[in-house]
């Protein structure tokens, strides 16, 4: 039986957490929440990807950006490899989308800067 321990980060409470690898019974967890955690850090482990991607502007260089939710953490990688071929143009407001198929991820690659020229 392979069991690997984790705090859940669901909410504040950061539940000390146990998953049976073999059955993905979860233990320690206060809320249903962390059941759902536990489960998919060992199945299918998302990351929000936050990084930067060049904007022409007149006072920008870089423009901020993030994944609107989380994706495969396997993706991560290829992920700021697709960041450097980027270039977004001014102006653009916080929670626009930069790409909308990120990675084929399906989730959104949006700004979270406002830039107006």
């Amino acid at each position: 039986m392979a069991v690997k321990a984790m705090t859940c980060l669901e909410c504040p409470r950061g539940c000390q957490l146990e998953i049976d690898l073999d059955t993905l019974e979860v233990t320690g967890n206060f809320c249903r929440r962390g059941d759902a955690f536990a489960k998919a850090e060992v199945t299918n482990p998302l990351r929000v990807l936050t990084s930067t991607v060049r904007i022409t502007s007149q006072t920008e260089t870089m423009l901020p950006v993030r994944t609107e939710t989380g994706i495969p953490k396997a993706k991560l990688f290829e992920g700021m490899e697709v960041l450097k071929g980027i270039r977004v143009k001014a102006p653009i407001s916080v929670g626009d989308t930069v790409v909308d198929d990120f990675c084929g991820t399906g989730v959104r690659l949006i700004s979270t800067k406002n830039v107006r020229n």
